[in-house]
């Protein structure tokens, strides 16, 4: 929200907008500490990753029961985007992101308590209803309290943090698990502490609300932007479900590649290929939206294409190859999709659309694995793992296609 001030006839003080302003600063410790807290609750719904094998063994259940596990949090995060949009534009940001720090460190507790599998499915859900609360009301926070204004900035922020959380928190979880005591304990008591200065850094933030009374709605995008966010939706469920195959398959499928048991190996490779999204965005910040997408999509294409290759030669250098690309593309598609809607959101309605789009990319996250799970189960891992990419990669050269025709979307 921006707050006008009059001028003051006395100039004995730096004025808000100057950089060095008490102002300007207060603006962005908010900003960094919104990120901040964006950063933590996505590393917490990821360090279960390298974990997932231990449960498999320790408490007797298939992949497919892995990946429901990891996907059970969808079933709570959708309605729960839709719901916090609109209600934080109407509320506050506060009123929704503290109850979702909550329900976080519940989760996390959930994890750390586990002693059997329904504990698992429970904490997953917790986590679910976390990121669904906090994904659209931060992200918009982000773009409202960026100091200068730069939405674009505001975009790499957002985008950057949710994959840096999304990395760390199977290399977290991976490094404590294997080299020090407690392994299913101890990842999860560092991200509750951590999650306690989140909460702070969100009681920092401007509660300003809307005087409208909230209603919940179906939500829609508007007319102007349809036919784009159709197509950047599509790109970035797509960039998404390739991340959710990394962080619930791909330890195992690295394991089975390398002969190895050692947990920090299956998640630094899920690290690699964000850590790729991740440069890639800082990299490519400031260039055409649509650019960004039509360069992501065949560099997405080829890293699967050279995944499937991987487990068919069970070669691990190939893999990596693989991994390091397909995070370079997804980084572009998604830097590219968040840019484009960011840009041409309506301000008094950008909570809602970004939370549709939020919508787009979690389901691309959780659902599409599922089907790997089913395929794992009748066929194996490794062909399951060279099927879904190949039929991923395909889809990319065709949503590519469909966006070479779609018309740029109006930024500001």
């Amino acid at each position: 929200m921006r707050i006008e001030r009059r001028s003051s006839p006395v100039p004995a003080s730096p004025s808000a907008g100057e950089p060095g302003a008490p102002g300007e600063r207060a603006k962005a410790w908010r900003f960094w500490g919104a990120a901040y807290a964006l950063l933590v609750l996505l590393t917490g719904t990821n360090l279960p990753t390298p974990l997932y094998r231990d449960y498999e063994q320790r408490f007797g259940f298939s992949p497919l029961v892995v990946t429901l596990i990891f996907a059970a949090y969808v079933a709570v995060l959708i309605p729960s985007l839709l719901v916090a949009g609109p209600l934080s534009d109407a509320i506050g940001r506060r009123r929704v992101l503290l109850p979702a720090v909550v329900a976080a460190a519940l989760g996390s507790l959930g994890f750390a308590l586990a002693s059997g599998t329904g504990w698992l499915f429970a904490a997953r859900v917790l986590q679910g209803l976390a990121v669904g609360l906090a994904a659209g009301p931060l992200t918009a926070a982000l773009t409202e309290l960026e100091p200068s204004g730069d939405h674009r900035k505001a975009a790499l922020v957002s985008t950057v943090v949710s994959v840096g959380g999304l990395g760390i928190g199977p290399v977290l979880a991976g490094l404590l698990a294997q080299y020090a005591p407690a392994p299913r304990v101890l990842p999860f008591v560092v991200e509750i502490v951590l999650l306690l200065l989140a909460a702070a850094a969100i009681r920092a933030l401007p509660d300003a609300r809307a005087t409208a009374r909230w209603r919940p709605r179906r939500p829609e995008i508007p007319a102007a932007m349809r036919s784009a966010f159709a197509t950047s939706g599509t790109a970035n469920f797509l960039a998404f479900a390739v991340i959710g195959l990394f962080l619930a398959l791909v330890p195992t499928y690295v394991a089975a590649l390398a002969k190895s048991t050692n947990l920090l190996l299956g998640g630094g490779a899920v690290a690699l290929m964000l850590a790729c999204s991740a440069i890639v965005q800082l990299v490519s910040h400031g260039k055409p939206p649509h650019a960004l997408q039509r360069a992501g999509l065949p560099v997405l294409a080829v890293g699967l294409g050279l995944l499937a290759l991987a487990g068919s030669l069970s070669s691990l250098v190939l893999l990596l190859i693989a991994t390091a690309l397909a995070g370079v593309g997804q980084g572009l598609v998604f830097l590219g999709g968040l840019t484009a809607i960011n840009h041409a959101a309506p301000a008094d309605r950008r909570t809602e659309v970004l939370s549709s789009f939020y919508v787009i990319v979690y389901s691309g996250v959780g659902l599409p694995v599922i089907g790997v799970g089913f395929l794992a189960t009748g066929i194996g891992l490794v062909p399951a793992v060279r099927d879904f990419a190949v039929a991923v990669a395909v889809l990319c050269l065709i949503v590519l296609f469909a966006l070479r025709r779609t018309p740029t979307m109006p930024t500001n």
